[in-house]
This record gives structure tokens, sequence and C-alpha cells, in this order.
């Protein structure tokens, strides 16, 4: 079985399939950037990783990206170590899943995720708080709802 499915309830009731607007914004609020997403959130019971993630990204200009990305537990954290990042992750006391991730794809660059369960389990809020050279940079503000 999956150590997650016990050590980290809170991630595990992300299981499933999710649809969202992301929204970048400068330091100022400047809107930099906005894009649909579709996460499918996996918790395999075998294979190399405890964690994986599918994502779709579209932009009104027709541009996609797709990604595919997983994470093992160890040590008390979730691990990620990708071509685009390599970080940690936690759950809080109170619920909250926090990542440090570190970006290999932006020099310099890191970011600060909280990720917020709604209460009724359909909805998510997840902030990402850049830094780039220790200063910060930008934010990016997502707002998901459970499709499957």
């Amino acid at each position: 079985m999956n150590p997650l499915r016990t050590v980290m309830p809170t991630i595990v009731a992300h299981e499933g399939i999710w649809d969202g607007v992301y929204r970048h914004i400068d330091a100022n609020g400047t809107s930099l950037d906005e894009h649909r997403t579709w996460t499918s959130c996996e918790f395999p019971d075998d294979g190399d990783d405890h964690y994986i993630q599918h994502n779709r990204l579209s932009w009104t200009d027709g541009r996609t990206a797709e990604y595919r990305f997983g994470c093992r537990w160890s040590d008390g954290l979730l691990r990620w170590d990708t071509d685009r990042f390599h970080g940690v992750g936690w759950e809080t006391d109170g619920g909250v899943l926090m990542l440090r991730l570190e970006r290999r794809d932006v020099p310099g660059a890191y970011y600060v995720e909280m990720i917020n369960l709604a209460p009724d389990r359909r909805t998510r809020a997840r902030t990402w708080q850049w830094f780039r050279d220790g200063k910060p940079w930008k934010r990016t503000l997502c707002d998901e709802w459970r499709i499957g």
C-alpha cells in the first residue's frame, strides 16, 4: 500500500482530476500570464513514485504544454527530482500542503506553494510565491475544481 495513504491523508484527498485556471502576476499585481489547466493526481500502490501528477496547460492563443512528474515519500517529506525542478513537500498539522521547489528551468528561481483543499473537497486553491535571485518576483494563483 502507498505510504501516503497513512502519513499524508490530506494529499491523498486530492486524488482525481482537476480543471482550473492559473494566473501569474508580478510583484506589483500586474498580470503576466493566464492559462487553463487540467491536472490528474495519482497515488499508485506499486512503482517508483508514491505520487504522480499529469498536467495539460492551454492558452487562448492556442499554445499547449503537457507534463508528467512524480515524487517519493522519504524521511518525512515528499521529494521531487525532475528535469524542471527539485524540492520537497509536507503536510501541516492543519492539513495544508506546502512545497518548496527549486526551478532548474528558471535559473536562480524557486517557489513556495501552499495548497488548500476546500471543506467541500470539490474545490481547491493553490498559491505560489516565486523568488528569483533571493527576491520576490511573482505569484501564481490557482483556482481548481474537481471533475473526476
